[in-house]
């Protein structure tokens, strides 16, 4: 049995962009049965649905409470922050009062992202280290979310010095070095279908390195699909792809990378 520690049903079943940041329609929890019981058949054990803003973090806990084993991270991705993330913030910390009935693992994805030119680096920062207290406060690990902004992310986590800080660099696609320095804080990787991109040899060394201990695996899908099925909506069920291809890359039994990395995810997300 493997575990997705990283995917976006609730945008799965979004049929355009604008629907993204909607609430969840009658329709769309019927798609959503479907991705459910597709990856379930294809042996996913359970699924860490992420949110990436308000409304997608409730539609991520409305999803965790219809399913046994799917499970709710809740936070605002760093592209998605408003003039009104701090009152976005204070509603989702409702939730995290009460995070064992609304099936709460987690507090993202949220972080630091460069990639786009209109970035607001100072309200990135402050709304991620605001996340990283919330996480703190409610004993939660971080899903964090990094894109061309290795140093200003570390620069936030190693502000705080919290033994009970930690979590999962999502999509990790940095050097040994930022790997190393995410593993000293007390993370893990975050490994998913980019790790079999052609382009990506660094990172497959850095998989080959660190080991089949300190990753988990994630789809980010409807993102990001295996090489082999680029052109196509990821979905959770590709999980049993990368576990192939990681399996591969180690020189060792997929069965080994199952019990590993689910052992893992287990205990970072108390599933």
């Amino acid at each position: 049995m493997l575990i997705d520690t990283h995917c976006h049903i609730n945008v799965m079943v979004k049929k355009t962009f604008k629907d993204f940041d909607q609430p969840l329609t009658l329709n769309e929890l019927m798609e959503a049965d479907l991705i459910v019981r597709e990856a379930a058949q294809a042996e996913i054990s359970q699924i860490l649905n992420v949110g990436t803003s308000l409304i997608e973090s409730i539609n991520c806990i409305t999803l965790a409470n219809r399913y046994p084993d799917v499970y709710a991270a809740v936070g605002i991705h760093p592209n998605d922050l408003t003039y009104d993330w701090k009152e976005d913030l204070l509603e989702i910390e409702k939730y995290l009062k009460k995070k064992e009935d609304y099936k709460i693992r987690a507090i993202g994805e949220c972080g630091i992202d460069k990639h786009y030119p209109d970035y607001n680096i100072q309200r990135q920062e402050d709304a991620f280290k605001r996340q990283i207290e919330l996480a703190l406060t409610y004993n939660l690990p971080l899903v964090v979310h990094s894109r061309d902004a290795a140093e200003e992310t570390y620069k936030c986590l190693r502000q705080f010095t919290s033994s009970s800080l930690r979590g999962t660099i999502h999509c990790f696609s940095e050097d040994h070095a930022w790997a190393q320095e995410a593993l000293s804080l007390g993370f893990v990787l975050g490994i998913g279908g980019t790790v079999t991109y052609p382009r990506n040899s660094v990172l497959r060394s850095v998989v080959q390195t660190v080991g089949i201990d300190k990753i988990i695996l994630e789809t980010d899908a409807p993102f990001l699909p295996p090489q082999t099925m680029r052109g196509k909506k990821n979905h959770p069920r590709f999980i049993v792809t990368i576990a192939d291809y990681i399996a591969m890359l180690l020189n060792i039994s997929v069965a080994e990378v199952a019990h590993t990395t689910t052992r893992t995810a287990k205990e970072l997300f108390k599933l």
